[in-house]
């Protein structure tokens, strides 16, 4: 833990001109350590890297500190294409695995459902509300306790401070709730996305969409009950994307019906460069009224970007009339090039 002591014991290894690897974990354990790791920025055959805590290195005024001097990766849990590769059963069983446990590694190597429920649900107190709790010195844990409990509810659905504090957290100010939601976000637990107007071209301010960065400590919170399969599909399409490397929006397409104004949801609206893709999320397409509403937002959509549905069902992926691909969810989680 002594700065001074780690310091010059990795200087004391470093022989000759060859490249060196440095990895520290819980580097925030150390006092000062911001000093030390900047020290190591002069030496030029010394390749860095650092992880720590949740709540404490990798807020956002330690990336601050290191702006330009540094990159940042963030470590995604597992894609189910990653989980199924050293899953032992079948794709199904994985799948099934996957969307009730989430992607965190470890979750591989439990193979009894007692152990994933509660590696998950310790995980959850003891590392992360924990960390939240001491690095922004939290008074009213009810609160956070209560304002997770509402997050995890309303996965895929619009929410915001207001709503929460007017409906389900009574009685606690709006910044509160803010405040608490940004503590949430920096941890890395929820991701926010915001509404973009297609036809305006312009973001939405409020309300916001939440996602969880894994499902399994969603469910986990939840003690494995409110099971949505179609929000809890379209929170492992969200993550999927992010860790495609696409800048993802939800859409709001505006149509006239008769003298009245009607918006659309679009479920996903993914940018690379000059690539855009717009994609909706169902279980299924089973008549022909429900492919008439999934379709509808994206036939009022006048650009020729790719348009794509994403259904739970095990399908060959094709086009149809409106100029729209289908595709299979396994097929889609599985094949990174599939949007091309």
């Amino acid at each position: 833990m002594n700065p001074d002591v780690l310091e010059k014991y990795i200087l004391e290894q470093i022989k000759d001109e060859d490249t060196y690897y440095v990895l520290l974990d819980e580097i925030q354990k150390v006092d000062d350590f911001e000093s030390v790791l900047n020290g190591f920025l002069h030496i030029r055959n010394l390749d860095v890297y650092v992880t720590g805590s949740n709540s404490k290195f990798l807020s956002s005024d330690i990336v601050t500190e290191f702006r330009g001097r540094g990159d940042e990766v963030k470590i995604f849990p597992l894609t189910f294409s990653e989980f199924y590769d050293v899953y032992t059963g079948d794709i199904n069983s994985a799948f099934n695995d996957y969307l009730l446990y989430g992607g965190l590694p470890y979750m591989v190597i439990l193979k009894t459902d007692k152990q994933k429920r509660k590696y998950l649900t310790d995980l959850f107190e003891t590392t992360y509300i924990k960390d939240i709790i001491e690095r922004n010195n939290i008074q009213r844990k009810d609160v956070l306790d209560s304002l997770i409990n509402v997050l995890s509810s309303s996965v895929g659905s619009y929410t915001n401070a207001n709503k929460i504090a007017n409906i389900y957290i009574k009685n606690v100010s709006i910044n509160t709730i803010n405040s608490y939601i940004n503590y949430l976000l920096n941890a890395f637990i929820i991701e926010k996305v915001q509404r973009y107007d297609v036809k305006g071209k312009k973001y939405i301010n409020t309300p916001y969409k939440y996602y969880f960065a894994d499902l399994g400590l969603r469910n986990a919170r939840l003690n494995f009950r409110q099971m949505e399969e179609n929000h809890l599909i379209e929170n492992i399409i969200y993550n999927e994307l992010l860790v495609r490397g696409y800048n993802v929006d939800v859409g709001v397409v505006e149509i006239r019906e008769g003298d009245k104004r009607k918006r659309l949801e679009v479920d996903f609206i993914c940018n690379e460069g000059n690539k855009k893709y717009y994609i909706q999320v169902c279980l299924g397409l089973e008549t022909r009224e429900k492919t008439i509403q999934e379709e509808k937002s994206l036939i009022n959509i006048n650009d020729n970007f790719k348009k794509i549905i994403v259904v739970k069902d095990d399908i060959k992926s094709w086009v149809n009339e409106e100029g729209i691909e289908i595709i299979g969810l396994k097929e889609f989680l599985l094949n990174k090039n599939i949007l091309n």
